[in-house]
Parts: structure tokens; sequence; C-alpha cells
């Protein structure tokens, strides 16, 4: 990758809500070299998704969120893959990730309450072919969210970039 790519990127990680004219003065080249960039990295799929980093604490409707952790026999040429693609389609799951260790899949999942989950995985993911176990693990509470602290007081809440 092309270092200015490199660079543009990781501004964009930092914060999404830069405009192109910011990013080209902090890096020191013209606008429209930003706006190609740009371009190029959305359209070769680096750039996958803008989006908002959220204090699910600061909300006053709280959702419950899970990882599950789920073993699976592989299935023959497909591995992996048909399983996790059947998972990825359920609404519920936000997050994906083919896993090394004692599990093949971790599977993150957000619902209303604790019995929404549990009925996503009692009905959907264990009735799924290839699935041989799960554990549930509920997230109770985020200390760093995508590698920014969250720190929170009684009093007041404030986020710092780590």
């Amino acid at each position: 990758m092309k270092e200015l790519n490199k660079k543009v990127l990781s501004l964009l990680e930092e914060n999404a809500r830069y405009t192109n004219k910011q990013i080209a003065d902090m890096l020191g080249v013209e606008e429209k070299e930003v706006v190609r960039v740009v371009k190029e990295l959305e359209e070769d799929r680096v750039i996958v998704k803008y989006s908002a980093l959220v204090d699910a604490e600061a909300l006053e409707e709280r959702a419950v969120q899970a990882l599950i952790e789920v073993k699976v026999s592989p299935q023959k040429l497909k591995g992996f893959d048909s399983c996790a693609e059947e998972i990825s389609t359920f609404p519920e799951v936000t997050s994906l990730y083919l896993m090394s260790g004692g599990f093949d899949l971790a599977v993150f999942v957000t619902g209303k309450d604790i019995t929404s989950v549990a009925k996503f995985v009692s009905e959907k993911l264990s009735t799924i072919d290839g699935i041989i176990g799960v554990q549930t693990h509920f997230i109770l509470k985020k200390y760093k969210i995508e590698g920014t602290s969250v720190c929170h007081t009684d009093n007041d809440r404030q986020i710092i970039q780590a």
C-alpha cells in the first residue's frame, strides 16, 4: 500500500469525520489527492464502512451484548465458511470472527435483554448444521471500545482517545 494511502487511512481511523480538506492540510497534500485516495480505498473495500463509536452506557435504552464462542465441525470442501455465512445473516449478529484456540468462531450479538440473546442461541444459533457447542459470555462493562478508553465516574462520563 502506498504511504499516502496509509496516512489517509490512519487519519480516518482516528476520526472518520475529518474532511478531505482537513486531511490534506494535515498531510501537506492537495485536497484532490485525498479525494482520489479515499475513493480508491472505498472502491478496493479497504474502507468498508464509516461509523460512530457509541458508549452504550450513555443511552437510556440499553441493549445486552454478548460474546458467543462457537465450536464447529468443519464441512467437507467448505470448512467453516458455510456455517459462518449462515450465522452472519442473523440481524442479532454484530461481528463474527474465525478464531484460533479452544473454539472456532467468535460471534458478537446484541439483544434487547438476556432472554432475547438466550432465545437467539437456543432457537437460531444452536440449530445450524455443524455447530457442536456454544458458550455465551455477557458483556457486563466496557472499559475500552475499539482503541478508545471509556472512563466512567459517578458524576461525569469522559472519553479519552488512546
